[in-house]
């Protein structure tokens, strides 16, 4: 099982657990962070890059993952994810750099993913 694969089955798995145990403060969580990323007043690319931004600077490997697949999909260039890197490291410090090496692993993953299909 590749990275992508193996991050996205485990997310699903775990969400479907967690929601299975019905509790309602944890379903508005999830359903405030859904709604948080939706199209508003600032399109989904740029809150992705926010988000992906700011989880690099929190140190959450699973959120960069999680925001590097949005991203991707949302249509950021390798350009612009690596201006997000820059960003986050410079805000973050050289403890972000162990995080960027995974998030730019993660990254080649999805480009590599998306030539394979």
């Amino acid at each position: 099982m590749n990275l992508i694969e193996e991050f996205n089955d485990y997310r699903s798995r775990m969400n479907e657990k967690i929601m299975s145990a019905d509790n309602k403060v944890i379903k508005r969580f999830f359903n405030l962070d859904t709604n948080a990323y939706a199209e508003g007043a600032v399109d989904v690319k740029t809150k992705e890059m926010i988000g992906l931004a700011c989880s690099m600077v929190l140190r959450c490997d699973d959120c960069i993952k999680y925001h590097l697949g949005k991203s991707y999909e949302a249509g950021l260039s390798k350009e612009e994810v690596f201006e997000v890197f820059s960003i986050a490291t410079l805000i973050g410090g050289s403890i972000v750099i162990p995080h960027l090496r995974r998030a730019a692993e993660y990254w080649e993953a999805l480009e590599q993913n998306n030539q394979d299909v």
